[in-house]
């Protein structure tokens, strides 16, 4: 009885305006999460790019282990750091998270 009805209302073609308003709320939600995360992630990787190549001797850095210390000696992907009075580590660059201020570790 319903299945007769269905079939008898004609099939209205969809308007070009309303196939671009039903993308809208996706393509909305592609703006919002690029700007809410890929674009913030983006800006925290351009700084610590900058961070990493502004590493020089003398530096006082915490590592991404948490480790504090000295750089002592600065290469082209490793970094040597004293941590403790004669001992020394020698880590990449990209694992330098911060770079304090000098006379922090005493």
């Amino acid at each position: 009885m319903f299945i007769s009805e269905a079939f008898a209302q004609s099939a209205t073609a969809a308007s070009p305006a309303s196939s671009l308003m039903s993308f809208l709320p996706l393509i909305g939600m592609f703006a919002i999460m690029y700007f809410l995360m890929i674009r913030p992630q983006m800006k925290r990787q351009k700084e610590h790019k900058a961070l990493v190549d502004g590493l020089s001797r003398g530096n006082e850095v915490v590592l991404s282990s948490g480790l504090m210390g000295k750089i002592t000696k600065v290469g082209e992907s490793v970094v040597s750091v004293e941590i403790a009075h004669g001992v020394e580590v020698q880590v990449q660059r990209h694992s330098v998270a911060n770079v304090l201020p000098n006379g922090s570790i005493k």
